[in-house]
């Protein structure tokens, strides 16, 4: 019998302990594509299947500044630990049940961080000159990928044009306590806590992006998200990876 899929839970779980470093999250844009999960199933680490909403799956464009990067029970890092970012990211469910986020690209500010989230975690993390400008209610935010070839970029400025929202599609989206991740030939969780995120319904105003091409998503970019959202943000913590559980037969 298939493992039952966990709820979408607003409040989060408890974390166990030993935890690992803790951050915020702050300034964030979330853009959000409804696409077909078999679509982005071959981007997906050994053992995770892409989550379903209403028989869609998405794909998230989320540009934010990291502030403050700390290992509990010691001081943030200085400089290194805070740096903008702006990740592509797919949204998964594992062979146990657990629901996460995949992350495909994670575009950063600072190369120490960049170095140290792809030798410690397995994380995507790439080199990156990227800029935050606030315009009244506005962000818009760039980002350039440091590498050999040809440029990849992304523009991005989006507004806040509501009150809070809080429906089941910004749950499926934002109420996520832990991401996949394929490292040293295994798959596997990170988990973290958090409160639950404070949303705004906001308006893409700008979109001239790159990165999701680049993470092989063809020319997503090319059409309006399907949902976009703004949030000041919140502090989360991180706890002690685990194995996700191998694919169901």
């Amino acid at each position: 019998m298939p493992t039952p899929i966990e709820p979408v839970r607003v409040d989060p779980p408890s974390l166990p302990r030993p935890h690992l470093l803790s951050q915020r999250w702050l300034d964030v844009a979330f853009l959000h594509w409804a696409v077909d999960p078999d679509a982005v199933r071959h981007l997906l680490p050994a053992g995770v299947a892409p989550d379903v909403l209403d028989g869609h799956t998405y794909v998230g464009l989320v540009p934010f500044r990291l502030v403050g990067t700390a290992i509990v029970g010691g001081p943030p890092v200085p400089w290194a630990g805070t740096f903008l970012e702006t990740n592509v990211r797919l949204y998964s469910v594992d062979a146990t049940g657990r629901r996460g986020v995949v992350f495909l690209s994670m575009a950063a500010q600072r190369a120490a961080a960049v170095a140290a989230g792809r030798a410690v975690f397995g994380l995507p993390y790439r080199w990156a000159r990227m800029g935050l400008r606030h315009e009244g209610e506005s962000r818009t935010y760039s980002a350039q990928l440091l590498r050999p070839g040809p440029p990849v970029r992304s523009r991005v400025t989006v507004s806040p044009v509501g009150p809070a929202v809080d429906g089941p599609l910004e749950r499926f989206l934002t109420a996520r306590w832990g991401l996949h991740v394929a490292h040293i030939g295994r798959t596997w969780y990170l988990p973290n806590t958090h409160v639950t995120w404070p949303l705004r319904r906001a308006e893409a105003r700008e979109l001239d992006d790159g990165l999701l091409a680049a993470a092989g998503l063809g020319d997503l970019a090319r059409r309006p998200p399907d949902h976009v959202a703004f949030s000041a943000g919140v502090a989360a913590t991180f706890g002690r990876p685990t194995f996700a559980s191998t694919p169901r037969p």
